[in-house]
């Protein structure tokens, strides 16, 4: 039996498609079932059964024998809340309970890290452990997944298997309730259809041009297989980056979703605004040497074909994954 917490949401609703693509049904979901902006994420999945986050450590507690892998995709994932006690109990609490589970019952573990730790790249994008203690969150969401991971990086007793990874700028299907904090490529979409527009944010940052900011942008089908790739084969227990390992500009993305749409490019720079302006990074770049050399060599998806099949399969017609 798998479990997958975050089931509702935009990572942890598109690796229950996969597992059930795999033809894995014996799942268990874990979220907070009742939004109804999110219900479409789950309720056409094949599973064994939905239970409430709230209630899921004592069933995990109870039930963890029947259990042979764990997906912690569940998170409070809001860059612009800046309430640290949220974040301490849902990042960094929840997920030390069910590191502890896993590691009494020897169960697989899998959970979402974020590339957010890594501040403004002051120190890098490598996800060597050598270099975890040095990093610098520029927000509370980055610093509940900085301190998790060095607490579990300091615990005696684990499971045979883990690994915690590094999502950089995920894209891709189920992000519809994600409002603000859904990517670019929703945004512009969305934009582009209302006004035939895209606004990007201006840069404040003399080294960067307005509209080239750069992050690495990989899209959410790449990462539930490699995720599934990692549970199945089981390579060395770290923590690893998920990106594309290549840089791309946001004028490089907005001007994808206008092509895939059919449109002519047309963007305006607009102010960022002022509660993210001194936290906002402007170069992210995922060093994937160490997920390759796990052996992982499906190639990844480019953003041009990643945004193409997004727009065209997904949000056109409104459908999910």
């Amino acid at each position: 039996m798998k479990v997958v917490t975050g089931a509702a949401g935009f990572i942890g609703s598109c690796m229950t498609s996969k597992l059930n693509s795999e033809g894995i049904e014996d799942i268990v979901i874990v979220d907070d079932f009742s939004r109804q902006d999110r219900v479409l994420n789950w309720k056409n999945k094949k599973y064994l059964s939905a239970i409430d986050r709230k209630e899921f450590l004592q069933w995990f507690n109870d039930n963890a024998v029947q259990v042979d892998g764990v997906y912690h995709l569940g998170a409070r994932t809001d860059t612009t809340e800046f309430d640290w006690k949220i974040f301490e109990e849902l990042n960094v609490e929840y997920s030390k309970s069910i590191w502890e589970i896993c590691a009494k019952h020897n169960i697989p573990l899998i959970y979402a890290s974020s590339a957010a730790t890594y501040g403004n790249g002051e120190n890098g994008y490598s996800d060597s452990i050598d270099n975890i203690e040095r990093l610098k969150p520029l927000n509370p969401y980055g610093r509940s997944k900085q301190e998790f991971d060095i607490w579990q990086w300091q615990q005696e007793k684990r499971p045979d298997f883990w690994a915690g990874l590094k999502f950089f700028n995920v894209y891709g299907p189920n992000e519809y309730h994600k409002n603000r904090m859904a990517s670019v490529v929703f945004h512009s979409f969305n934009q582009i259809e209302a006004t035939g527009k895209v606004k990007l944010f201006k840069s404040y940052n003399k080294d960067y041009k307005d509209g080239w900011q750069l992050r690495d942008f990989v899209y959410v089908k790449d990462l539930v297989d490699i995720m599934f790739y990692l549970m199945q084969n089981k390579p060395a227990s770290d923590i690893y980056n998920i990106g594309t390992g290549t840089a791309r500009s946001f004028f490089d993305l907005a001007s994808s979703v206008f092509h895939a749409m059919g449109k002519d490019v047309d963007i305006e720079f607009i102010p960022m605004p002022q509660d993210i302006r001194d936290k906002y990074q402007y170069y992210t770049q995922a060093d994937i040497h160490k997920l390759q050399s796990t052996g992982y060599d499906k190639p990844l998806t480019t953003l041009e074909d990643g945004v193409k099949d997004y727009v065209k399969n997904y949000l056109i017609g409104h459908n999910y994954l």
